[in-house]
């Protein structure tokens, strides 16, 4: 496989805003054993201030939505997804609460939400009384610290910035910085090979077509939710067939479109799973059959369509978990 290399227009470095995402909240004392039964994660076990990524699947294993898992307390759980998604997802999982002591509802405008990146991170965490920064696993994805009256999730990297998401409450003095726009933003998350699911792509994916399991957004140690055992299927029956790769394009591309290979015009083989662009950069999460990442040309839309150039993602895949 050959892999291209990407310079951004500008740095990945300051504090954005996230008007794509919300924040959906469950709280009750059923709360986190009520998301445990229905998203692909641990979300029981968790310690209070932990966060996770994890998603909400049909029965049939695909995915209905993506979310970055905050267990806040022992009774409330914050769940950040896309804001195109979130209405339906409080409904959909609304229906399953049945006599569990939980109650969802759409908590956005209850917070402030902001993306921090580059030195935005180092600055929000500096003040923190474990001195964050101190060691290399401060910084490792999915850990929460509390940097004054907000918290500083740490998310996976992108184009070698550490990247954290700062949540607090509405009153909360939002951090300052250097401002990076909500495209610029975008583009990183692409770049960090780690899309969401969003209202173009609802029920498209099974989790391993997204890398999920790669990315620790699947445990498959955990008991049943919906869609648990065609997803844990999908891993152990043999070797995946689709995975998702990071592109490029000299065109602006939208989630999902279709992807062609020039092994085979007559079908697509993939899907655009997430796309960003910052003016001059246009990039993409595809999930694509792996066959037609060796030896052949990739196409957007149609088999003659804009080229597809592949760029390396920035962590391994897992195989075997």
């Amino acid at each position: 496989m050959s892999l291209n290399t990407f310079s951004p227009s500008m740095p990945l470095n300051g504090v954005a805003p996230l008007p794509h995402l919300g924040i959906i909240r469950a709280a009750g004392a059923d709360a986190a054993s009520f998301l445990h039964n229905q998203l692909t994660n641990d979300v029981l076990l968790m310690k209070e201030g932990q966060c996770r990524l994890a998603a909400f699947c049909n029965a049939k294993g695909r995915m209905q939505a993506s979310f970055v898992v905050y267990k806040r307390s022992a009774e409330e759980v914050l769940l950040i997804c896309r804001k195109d998604l979130l209405a339906q997802t409080v409904k959909r999982l609304s229906m399953f609460v049945m006599r569990a002591k939980a109650k969802l509802s759409d908590a956005t405008d209850e917070f402030e939400l902001r993306g921090l990146a580059g030195t935005a991170v180092i600055q929000a965490l500096s003040g923190a009384p474990s001195g964050a920064l101190s060691t290399s696993l401060a910084l490792e994805p999915w850990q929460r610290h509390a940097a004054g009256a907000a918290d500083v999730l740490t998310l996976y990297p992108a184009l070698g910035q550490p990247r954290a998401f700062w949540l607090a409450a509405k009153d909360v003095v939002v951090p300052t910085g250097p401002a990076l726009s909500a495209e610029q933003w975008q583009v990183g998350e692409v770049m960090s090979g780690i899309a969401w699911v969003e209202l173009a792509t609802f029920e498209a994916f099974v989790p391993q077509m997204l890398n999920y399991e790669s990315v620790d957004g699947v445990n498959f140690k955990k008991g049943c939710y919906p869609g648990q055992e065609v997803v844990a299927r999908s891993q152990f029956r043999g070797t995946l067939k689709r995975r998702a790769f990071i592109v490029q394009s000299h065109m602006p591309m939208a989630a999902g479109q279709e992807v062609f290979s020039s092994l085979d015009v007559s079908q697509p083989c993939g899907l655009v799973a997430q796309a960003a662009s910052d003016g001059e950069n246009h990039v993409a999460v595809v999930e694509l059959q792996l066959s037609a990442t060796e030896n052949s040309t990739l196409h957007l839309g149609a088999a003659d369509g804009a080229v597809l150039r592949l760029l390396p993602l920035p962590y391994g895949l897992r195989d075997d978990i």
